[in-house]
């Protein structure tokens, strides 16, 4: 190498020297005046900003978008969530027998998008040891629940121990779903029906005691949602990025009411069929036409958030059209439409026109065998072969709800 070229070579390192420490200054001095924020190279002792880590435990038992946006809440409180799912035997012996086995709702949890790590059979109640275990194997800064009491059976704070450590916070409850009503609604749907048995009858009255829908088109008994959508919370909920011009985009369409594992590993099934995993949630009204009276359980706000805080999906149609038409293949650019094998409606009625007809005609329609056996119809048989033991864990559930939204103040948070 010649002089001119070392020289020419130093010149340019001396320039990009200048120019990193002049980004280094600025960087400091944005910090000082709350311009921006310090890099993580500039942090105390030289040293890389520690990850804050929270925690945060449930059942997760019929998992609903209030328990997705719980998780979205603990998330936005750290930079990694691990969330424990209390073991079956916890949940017998604290609520009753739980709907969902472990299995199921281990899925459910780790199919949220803003879950870092799975504990599984975790206790129900946080005591000094298991918080410890946190905190020193787990590295847990945080421990967080929301603003409804959760209480042990001789009635003490199952949080106690992470309040007095000054290690636990506190966000807002999701209001307008719990599980009391989500069963009230599924009994809903059996009680007109000529087969009901004595027993579905007083099931029915049980969820749903205290309770109306005056007004409501779905009948008479039960109470019915009291969610209230709002833009904001949709954009929570979603990724806010479209598909690469070149994506391969998957489109598959569905009730999804009740969202369970059967979904979700279907979905995850699908989004490996391509880059980008685009889903039409059918609107109340098809749903009806196609299920019955008082389907769906979920109205399409409610399955919409439930859809969208599952990891594999990208994007969802909001009342999407029963008949995939030639014209919303092109709109979206679907390279593919996929349909499980496994729901609650597979066949056509008389004289129907087959939705996936356009998709078939393109050659671009597949089928994906369902991972699981199960549908909504499924969950609604578990709470009726089991009926005395969800009519005791209901009637515990209803006082603490009650006694709850009695005392109820407001908490600033979303």
């Amino acid at each position: 190498m010649g002089q001119r070229d070392w020289q020419g070579g130093e010149g340019v390192v001396k320039v990009l020297g200048a120019m990193a420490m002049a980004a280094a200054m600025a960087g400091v001095a944005g910090q000082i005046l709350g311009l921006s924020p310090l890099p993580d190279l500039l942090q105390k002792n030289g040293k890389k900003k520690k990850k804050v880590r929270v925690y945060m435990d449930g059942c997760f038992d019929m998992m609903h978008y209030g328990h997705a946006n719980a998780l979205r809440q603990a998330r936005a409180l750290g930079d990694e969530l691990v969330v424990g799912v209390v073991s079956d035997e916890e949940i017998k012996a604290n609520k009753g027998p739980p709907v969902m086995s472990m299995d199921e709702r281990v899925v459910m949890v780790k199919s949220v998008k803003w879950v870092d790590e799975v504990i599984e059979d975790a206790p129900y109640e946080i005591n000094e040891e298991f918080m410890n275990k946190l905190f020193t194997d787990h590295k847990i800064d945080y421990i967080i629940h929301g603003d409804d009491p959760c209480l042990l059976p001789d009635g003490s704070d199952a949080y106690a121990h992470a309040k007095k450590a000054g290690r636990y916070k506190q966000i807002k409850r999701t209001e307008g779903v719990s599980s009391t009503d989500i069963v009230g609604r599924m009994l809903l749907c059996v009680r007109d029906r000529p087969n009901e048995t004595p027993v579905h009858a007083s099931l029915q009255r049980q969820f749903s005691h205290g309770h109306s829908d005056k007004g409501s088109s779905a009948g008479a008994g039960t109470r019915v949602s009291h969610f209230l959508p709002t833009s904001r919370r949709i954009v929570q909920f979603s990724n806010g990025k479209g598909p690469r011009p070149d994506a391969r985009i998957v489109y598959m369409d569905g009730a999804f009411d009740l969202f369970h594992a059967g979904h979700v590993e279907t979905l995850k099934a699908a989004k490996a069929m391509g880059d980008f995993l685009l889903v039409g949630i059918h609107s109340d009204q098809i749903v009806s036409a196609h299920r019955g009276p008082n389907h769906p359980i979920m109205h399409v706000h409610e399955r919409s958030l439930s859809v969208l805080a599952c990891r594999y999906v990208d994007e969802v149609i909001i009342g999407a059209p029963w008949e995939v038409s030639k014209d919303m293949i092109t709109t979206f650019n679907i390279s593919m439409v996929v349909h499980g094998t496994c729901a609650e409606v597979n066949d056509l009625k008389n004289g129907e026109i087959d939705p996936y007809a356009a998709a078939k005609e393109a050659g671009i329609f597949e089928v994906i065998k369902s991972p699981r056996d199960m549908t909504t119809s499924t969950i609604i048989r578990r709470i009726f072969a089991n009926h005395e033991a969800y009519k005791k864990r209901n009637e515990k559930k209803v006082k603490s709800e009650e006694q709850y939204y009695h005392s109820k103040t407001y908490v600033n948070g979303d």
